[in-house]
């Protein structure tokens, strides 16, 4: 179900995966992702979501399939990682330094750095910049994080659940940061976002990636998933109308079967069926419900 190439895709992968000794982490791959959205990245743990932006960033090698990145394969070389800025799970910092001092590094070691961008960032939400960075909050820590990622003025950027330990207040302060970075960058900035968090990633995203046992199980913008996904209300004895739709999970009471389908017929409607929109959360569910019941079946006949 991988949305097609277009001229567009900043990220275009094809059966990428990757292979540690005889376990797959990421397997068959295919994705693509437009300039200047923001691509909510889920699953389920153990899905593959930070091997595929190990992938992206260079920091692993594929066992099989490529990636595009800038229509160039990945590299930890200098010339590609100017334009690709990532932000790892655990916010990498160094504990004793302050966000002044590693603002400063920034500076050294990057061909494009804004200094002033992270110090007015950071000085706007008040977090202390001469603070060593291991006296500041969970939240501040993310903050001091981002400020430092788009520092470096990237054209894509990859962010690992950075908002998995934030208490509610600091995620949603964190995503309007981001937000505002991308309508700031007017299309120039890309991003891709991991997260156990469904609910926060739905408000901000316009492009949905769901993997689940290794493998991509959609890859669309939020916009035609909800379009064509739907919930199917019907009696408990109804057959169900395969050739309309696809059905990613069905669930059934004495009285009524829920069927949460993916249409193969934008114009379906039936007497028989009561039609309801879903959310960007329920779709995320249903395929990892599918692909866990996929995976104990397969289990099952070995």
């Amino acid at each position: 179900m991988a949305q097609a190439l277009k001229a567009d895709n900043i990220i275009r992968t094809e059966a990428l995966g990757k292979r540690y000794r005889s376990f797959w982490a990421l397997q068959d791959c295919t994705i693509t992702v437009p300039a200047g959205s923001i691509a909510a990245l889920v699953g389920p743990n153990g899905a593959g979501k930070s091997t595929l932006l190990k992938l992206l960033v260079g920091l692993s090698n594929p066992s099989q399939g490529r990636a595009e990145v800038f229509g160039q394969q990945p590299s930890q070389d200098g010339t590609y990682l100017t334009n690709v800025g990532y932000l790892a799970q655990d916010i990498p910092l160094y504990k004793q330094l302050t966000a002044a001092d590693h603002i400063t590094a920034g500076a050294h070691l990057n061909h494009i750095w804004d200094s002033a961008f992270a110090e007015q960032h950071l000085t706007k939400l008040n977090i202390p910049l001469k603070r060593p960075v291991d006296k500041l909050s969970g939240g501040q820590r993310a903050q001091v994080g981002l400020a430092l990622a788009l520092a470096k003025r990237p054209r894509l950027l990859l962010l690992d659940e950075p908002v998995a330990a934030l208490d509610p207040l600091a995620r949603e302060d964190f995503l309007t940061s981001l937000t505002q970075a991308v309508a700031a960058a007017e299309g120039a900035l890309t991003v891709v976002m991991s997260s156990h968090l469904l609910e926060d990633l739905e408000r901000i995203s316009d492009h949905l990636i769901i993997l689940a046992g290794g493998k991509t199980q959609l890859c669309d913008s939020v916009e035609k998933v909800l379009a064509s996904h739907k919930l199917l209300i019907g009696h408990a004895d109804l057959a169900p109308e395969n050739r309309a739709y696809d059905i990613i999970e069905a669930k059934r009471s004495s009285q009524q079967q829920g069927l949460l389908v993916c249409l193969r017929d934008p114009h379906f409607a039936s007497q028989d069926w009561q039609m309801h929109d879903v959310n960007a959360e329920e779709v995320a569910l249903a395929y990892m419900k599918q692909s866990r019941q996929q995976t104990k079946n397969e289990r099952s006949d070995v």
